[in-house]
């Protein structure tokens, strides 16, 4: 492990999650936003449901940890909520057990530490089309629907009200953008760059609106290694010298 130790956010669930750091994904802008100030771990698993989450999560997050996540952001939903396989093969999970997998996925989270917060996202739209045209000669049909993402979305939401846990209503989110189902997605499932920046801005909403103590959102975290130093870039006057370590000017976004 390297230091200084920082809060440590963990990015947990499947595709949408491990592919968060490519195509200008939203893993990779919170890293950006975070950086200096605390660290984003992937835990981002292809093609998985809540059923193989919850079979793992006890290793994912042991309770036995030295040190416990500070935020866990955790999205599963999307697979559970394909039209089920005739031979009971695949992803598919029927919608009470999604709830109760992720009912128990969030009570592990919620046993690791007193300070340990969670995000979860709910089931994301589909572009119907694109996903019917995309098929893989490899695979059975893939059978997606915004009927059935709408199902699934709104039972995780309702869960994180149930418990009291925040919430990013993705079903939700990603149709504010206009031609949402052109510009969202890379192949009608997974988040094209605009879609990951509306996943990003929604995140960084809720992490600055939760009364958490202390408060995750980037702004309120300490900068590390932040002093100013006579090693700091010389100002114009040539008399003195001007700490970078906030700038973030070089963000293709600047994020609240």
């Amino acid at each position: 492990m390297v230091g200084p130790s920082r809060p440590q956010i963990v990015l947990f669930g499947s595709s949408i999650v491990q592919m968060s750091f490519g195509h200008g994904g939203w893993g990779a802008i919170l890293s950006e936003v975070y950086a200096r100030k605390a660290d984003i771990i992937l835990r981002g698993y292809y093609g998985w449901n809540s059923s193989r989450a919850l079979e793992v999560v006890d290793q994912v997050f042991p309770k036995d940890a030295e040190v416990q996540p500070s935020l866990v952001i955790v999205y599963f939903g999307g697979n559970d909520s394909m039209a089920p396989h005739p031979s009971g093969l695949g992803p598919h999970v029927p919608l009470t057990q999604y709830v109760d997998n992720m009912k128990n996925i969030a009570l592990h989270l919620q046993s690791l530490s007193d300070s340990t917060r969670i995000i979860f996202l709910s089931c994301p739209p589909v572009d119907e089309a694109k996903v019917r045209q995309n098929q893989s000669p490899y695979l059975s049909e893939v059978i997606r629907t915004n009927e059935l993402c709408k199902t699934y979305s709104d039972a995780c939401v309702e869960l994180c009200q149930e418990l009291g846990l925040q919430v990013v209503d993705l079903f939700y989110t990603l149709q504010k953008a206009d031609d949402w189902e052109t510009v969202c997605f890379t192949d009608g499932i997974h988040l094209s760059a605009q879609g990951s920046k509306l996943v990003a801005a929604e995140i960084l909403r809720v992490i600055k609106e939760a009364e958490w103590t202390p408060s995750l959102h980037w702004k309120s975290m300490p900068t590390e290694f932040s002093d100013d130093s006579s090693y700091d870039l010389v100002s114009a006057d040539g008399k003195s010298t001007v700490n970078s370590s906030e700038w973030t000017y070089f963000w293709e976004e600047q994020w609240d």
